[in-house]
């Protein structure tokens, strides 16, 4: 399998290197030149945008043009672009699996707090909250992981949806609490808390290291090449269903 990687920093870091483990081959593509130019794209199997959202656009037309049409974008804050890719992946007849969080277990986590939110919305006052700690130098707050967990409470239990004055155009952001710090260097953590008069429940996901969204990032990359999948794009969701149909594997 080659990998083509964008934005080489941590998370494509360790992609890179859970792909070379596995006897893949990374070529890795950074920034521009000065002068806005760099070398023409290889062809590979599979494209990896672990990049700024700002570059994501510019990365996918450069991979496009070098005949690439599977992609991994790993990227988050780039829903203002959204239209333009899948423009660009339209008019080429490509692929692309999208993701807040290429963690298998935070993709789990998600459907947990859906359902765990539509419980509690029957059960009686549980008001629920999102918690999110992210490393300090993490620029978008609320975190990507954090919208999607509100807007998985907010499809089981409408009553706290609410406009997205800071969000993108047309998307709602609920109007529970979310809140987020940015201190140290922890790779991340979500609490979702439902809170009753007299007693309360939490959900904690936290990220050791980012060595789970690299695992994420290959799993999508075998979904996208296993056999030929429909142009646009695809949730994440798509990979893990697949994952959860698999039989389980037999003790050795």
């Amino acid at each position: 399998m080659h990998l083509l990687l964008y934005g080489p920093g941590r998370l494509g870091g360790a992609i890179a290197a859970a792909a070379t483990a596995q006897g893949w081959r990374v070529t890795a593509i950074g920034r521009p030149s000065a002068d806005a130019t760099r070398p023409a794209a290889p062809t590979a199997d599979a494209v990896v945008d672990a990049s700024l959202s700002t570059a994501l656009p510019a990365n996918v037309a450069h991979a496009l043009a070098g005949g690439n049409r599977a992609f991994i974008l790993a990227a988050t804050g780039w829903e203002a672009d959204q239209p333009r890719v899948r423009a660009m992946l339209a008019e080429h007849d490509a692929t692309a699996v999208v993701a807040t969080n290429l963690s298998l277990g935070a993709a789990l986590f998600l459907r947990l707090a859906e359902r765990a939110a539509a419980w509690y919305a029957r059960a009686g006052a549980f008001e629920p909250s999102i918690v999110e700690w992210h490393r300090r130098g993490k620029a978008d707050r609320p975190s990507g992981t954090a919208r999607a967990i509100a807007r998985r409470i907010v499809a089981a239990d409408p009553r706290w949806a609410g406009p997205d004055e800071a969000g993108d155009a047309g998307e709602t952001r609920p109007a529970l609490e979310v809140a987020g710090i940015r201190a140290g260097a922890a790779p991340g953590s979500h609490l979702v808390t439902f809170d009753g008069p007299g007693e309360s429940v939490e959900l904690r996901f936290t990220a050791r290291d980012r060595t789970a969204y690299a695992d994420g990032a290959l799993a999508a990359a075998r979904w996208l090449t296993a056999r030929t999948r429909a142009p646009g794009i695809h949730p994440f969701d798509a990979v893990v269903d697949d994952l959860l149909a698999a039989p389980l594997p037999v003790p050795a």
